[in-house]
């Protein structure tokens, strides 16, 4: 990779996971988009209750699937009741607001929306069980969520004609899918572990709905599967710095190679001082030197953002921190050595 970025979004940029705190859509949309110029996402705003969270978003992008909130999460239903409609309305709240602020607005722009793996294990059918116990279920699931956003980036698409998208797909329970961790109803017992192909050929037949789109998949978890996701055919994973460890090493060092992005969650979450922003890539900085990259590719193949979502953070704070990633990634574009 050369000191140029091959990537759309360019070197030396930054951008959000997804959450937010509050629940004003436009002035979520206006502080995302003032603070991240080069690189906006459309926010999510889960302090608004079911159907704004991450799981409840989702189910209501799902074409003919639809779910509905029981007291122990959402299940997947017969009709679009009242929940359903509910997601719906605040996903094209929140759209109208991006709209009104980018406006003119040419570049990447990302959205997110939760991965087939981790849907299959948040969503319930109708015997209280996951999803994921079920394949036929997790097949059908997969089918209606590759609909859902196909009809979902064209919209966005339409909107923000001059965007280039970006998807990111949220999988924070992947890892348990893979190791069979993810806990029955009952919790005294776990799903049986998904085989590894069947994983990888769900999320390449996901990826596949974005076109030419660049998909990026999250996790801030530990133990992404990065060779997974790059032979998946994302562009990028999302990722909590702070949970690698050096028996990750390998991997990455292979994956940035084979041309996966890195999106370096380096900043907190959640209320707390913010150190200085050179300060906070010393860490990737490291990593590069320890796995015998060029120094030039450093701020082409890395984005920084939060180690997560922001939706428990003061509102004052999510502004510093995103703030505080913009100015790291200069740092890292200023001084890649």
């Amino acid at each position: 990779m050369s000191e140029k970025s091959e990537f759309n979004w360019g070197a030396g940029a930054a951008t959000g996971v997804g959450s937010m705190p509050g629940v004003d859509a436009r002035e979520a949309a206006r502080t995302v988009t003032g603070s991240y110029e080069r690189f906006p996402y459309l926010p999510e705003l889960p302090a608004r209750g079911p159907g704004a969270d991450m799981i409840g978003r989702t189910a209501g992008m799902l074409v003919e699937v639809f779910a509905r909130v029981e007291p122990s999460g959402w299940r997947i239903g017969d009709r679009p009741g009242r929940d359903t409609k509910r997601a719906r309305s605040w996903l094209g709240e929140d759209l109208d607001a991006l709209e009104e602020f980018t406006q003119g607005y040419q570049g990447p722009l990302k959205v997110q929306a939760v991965g087939p793996w981790t849907l299959a294990a948040a969503l319930e059918t109708r015997n209280g069980e996951s999803a994921l116990r079920d394949p036929g279920a997790c097949r059908d699931l997969a089918g209606s969520l590759a609909e859902g956003l196909r009809t979902h980036l064209a919209d966005v698409r339409r909107r923000v004609p001059g965007a280039s998208v970006v998807l990111q797909l949220d999988e924070p329970s992947l890892t348990s899918v893979l190791t069979g961790t993810v806990r029955t109803a009952s919790g005294y017992r776990t799903y049986r572990a998904v085989d590894r192909v069947t994983v990888e050929g769900t999320l390449r037949d996901i990826v596949r709905v974005a076109g030419d789109s660049p998909v990026v998949v999250h996790s801030c978890a530990p133990g992404v599967p990065f060779a997974l996701l790059r032979r998946s055919g994302a562009t990028g994973v999302s990722f909590d710095f702070s949970l690698l460890t050096e028996r990750d090493d390998e991997v990455i060092g292979e994956s940035v190679e084979g041309g996966l992005a890195l999106f370096a969650g380096l900043v907190p979450g959640t209320d707390t001082e913010l150190s200085d922003p050179a300060g906070s890539v010393m860490g990737v900085r490291t990593l590069w030197r320890r796995l015998g990259l060029a120094p030039g590719t450093l701020s082409g193949s890395v984005v920084i953002t939060p180690e997560c979502g922001l939706a428990g953070a003061s509102p004052a704070y999510a502004r510093a921190a995103q703030a505080h990633c913009v100015r790291a990634a200069r740092s890292l574009a200023d001084n890649p050595e």
